[in-house]
């Protein structure tokens, strides 16, 4: 962040505020109930002033805040010309009634108050052109400097893989084999044993020899 920048800022800043505690005070010294004009009119009038009020007094120091917080901030400072951008057209609008029916000192006050915000948003314009065309530099600045350190970063080397010849070889694990369990003897079907005992024949006597 370079000395210059901050100065210019805290410059333009500061006139900014100049200029809205001056159209403050000038928008309170309008008579817009005096003015020829019709009630419709006049209450979009009054209307369009208070609005500028609540802007100057509560939306306008929360941003200049911000922005002095943080200089080189490219939203903050966007946000703060698209504010400025919004408050000319509605103090635009003011001045033109005053012009056409409030009173010549009323219209050579508020016109001034209306080109001092315009050179102000003029100015911020041109930060903010500023601000991008550094960034897009700084960007770019570090991309190059990113290849650079890549281009010149060592390759890494190749992992070695260490293998050892003495550590003995691993035996296979041996699975045991399975024994199939025995079968239990197959009983013969009930009754079958007693039948066959039935019809076996009985066993042949001795013959027996007559005594002579």
């Amino acid at each position: 962040m370079s000395y210059a920048s901050v100065t210019q800022l805290n410059g333009l800043l500061g006139q900014l505020e100049a200029t809205s505690e001056k159209t403050q005070g000038d928008l309170v010294g309008l008579r817009i109930e005096h003015w020829k004009a019709d009630g419709s009119y006049k209450r979009q009038a009054l209307g369009n002033v208070d609005s500028i009020q609540r802007n100057l007094q509560g939306a306008l120091p929360t941003i200049i805040a911000e922005l002095r917080s943080s200089p080189e901030d490219l939203p903050a400072t966007f946000k703060l010309y698209r504010n400025l951008d919004a408050l000319y057209d509605v103090l635009g609008s003011v001045t033109e009634g005053a012009g056409a029916f409030g009173s010549k000192d009323d219209l050579q006050a508020l016109s001034n108050d209306l080109s001092a915000f315009e050179g102000t948003r003029k100015q911020l314009a041109d930060r903010i052109d500023t601000l991008s065309r550094a960034k897009e530099a700084e960007i770019v600045r570090l991309r190059a400097d990113l290849k650079t350190a890549q281009a010149t970063a060592p390759a890494e080397p190749p992992k070695k893989i260490v293998v050892d010849d003495n550590e003995p070889a691993k035996k296979p694990a041996t699975t045991k084999k399975k024994t199939p369990a025995k079968k239990p003897a197959a009983k013969p079907p009930q009754g079958q044993g007693t039948q066959q005992n039935q019809q076996q024949p009985p066993p042949k006597q001795p013959d027996q020899q007559k005594p002579q």
